[in-house]
């Protein structure tokens, strides 16, 4: 009687659960979301770029320039949804070697950005920037000068100066693109106590405690884990489970899959594969990954053959299975997105000029184009902001 009554609640409560998780997914498919685009400015782009994007029908409405700033090539917003923190690429700030981290505050309503302040990056080039969990945090990786940082947010979104700036060093296999480090992102676990940043110049991902109560980074134990050589890791990332990560090898067109333990910030690697189709030749980049929110497939962006590598996740080991690419319908398609629904992917083809959407197939993961094309200038980050 006790077991099946044991059983009963048990029953219940996946019941429930996926009820919740049900309704909640309705409503998201039924989301209202702004979306930020970073570009990389010059005679066409002058910064920040926004659209209106409506999950029910599918469709986007441009709202045009929303903030000016130089090269804002990759954007982060924090957990409340006020600010928004740009990574200005920029090699020169203020007369010293470095680049600069912007922030905005977001007006939700007209979608407009305010300038609130801007810090030195603590290096050059840098590419990617990131929050904590807490919000209390920002996280930028310098890839000219191979450097990670992480500074403070302030009561008002305002950033202040580094509380931690962590220098790579060494060289990779490759003497043109890998003569020293290169760090192209880093974030935080999702449980806030781990911060890993993956550097191309080094084919590694390095691991770092992070204490979020003074925003300082220490090496972990053991500190690093190798891709193969030469391969160049660019992004990454986690699994909805916290279970598994996914890098993104720009240099190797190649995905390359890990167990991640939680417990101690180790990482296992599963698999190694191709973002291409068997038989192509021509030069080819890698950019960006993206794990859709369901956890069953996996993204990443091929510039050179201009498409998007779709996989599958095997749900019992992690590990990524190629299951096809999908034109982008531009070129050089260096970022790319899916809203919150997880029913649209927008990508971003830098050297056409525009956005592409795709529908997603939540059973197969298949790519079908919608027919938007969004014109914007040389676009290379996209970021949702939920407003309803």
């Amino acid at each position: 009687m006790r077991r099946r009554f044991a059983l009963s609640i048990t029953v219940l409560f996946l019941l429930l659960l996926s009820a919740s998780w049900g309704s909640a997914q309705k409503a998201r498919s039924k989301g209202s979301y702004l979306v930020y685009v970073g570009t990389y400015t010059g005679p066409t782009s002058k910064g920040i770029y926004a659209y209106r994007f409506d999950a029910a029908t599918g469709q986007a409405t441009a709202l045009g320039l929303v903030a000016e700033t130089v090269n804002p090539s990759f954007l982060a917003i924090e957990p409340s949804r006020r600010i928004l923190y740009a990574a200005n690429e920029i090699s020169d700030y203020q007369g010293q070697k470095s680049g600069a981290i912007s922030a905005f505050a977001i007006n939700s309503k007209s979608g407009k950005l305010t300038f609130l302040n801007e810090v030195s990056s603590r290096g050059a080039g840098p590419c990617y920037v990131a929050l904590d969990r807490t919000g209390k945090y920002v996280l930028v990786a310098n890839y000219d000068t191979g450097s990670v940082a992480v500074f403070p947010v302030l009561k008002d979104g305002r950033l202040g100066e580094a509380s931690a700036v962590v220098q790579h060093n060494g060289h990779g296999a490759d003497p043109k693109r890998q003569e020293g480090p290169h760090a192209h992102e880093i974030e935080v676990s999702r449980d806030n106590r781990f911060a890993i940043a993956a550097d191309l110049g080094l084919d590694e991902l390095l691991v770092y405690h992070f204490d979020p109560t003074k925003g300082t980074l220490a090496a972990n134990d053991p500190p690093f884990v190798k891709v193969d050589a030469g391969a160049g890791p660019r992004h990454f990332a986690f699994h909805p489970s916290g279970k598994s990560l996914y890098v993104i090898n720009e240099m190797g067109s190649t995905v390359t899959g890990f167990s991640y333990n939680a417990a101690t910030g180790s990482l296992h690697q599963l698999a190694t594969v191709s973002t291409l189709p068997a038989g192509f030749k021509g030069n080819n980049d890698t950019a960006e990954i993206t794990v859709h929110p369901g956890g069953n497939f996996l993204y990443g962006s091929n510039r050179g053959h201009d498409s998007l590598a779709v996989f599958a996740i095997d749900p019992a080991t992690g590990t990524q299975r190629f299951l096809e690419t999908v034109s982008t319908g531009g070129k050089t398609p260096r970022n790319f997105a899916i809203d919150p629904s997880g029913n649209y992917l927008f990508a971003a083809n830098q050297a056409s000029d525009n956005l592409v959407v795709f529908k997603i197939d939540p059973t197969n993961g298949h790519l079908t184009p919608t027919g938007q094309i969004l014109e914007t200038p040389s676009p290379v980050s996209i970021k949702f902001v939920t407003i309803k």
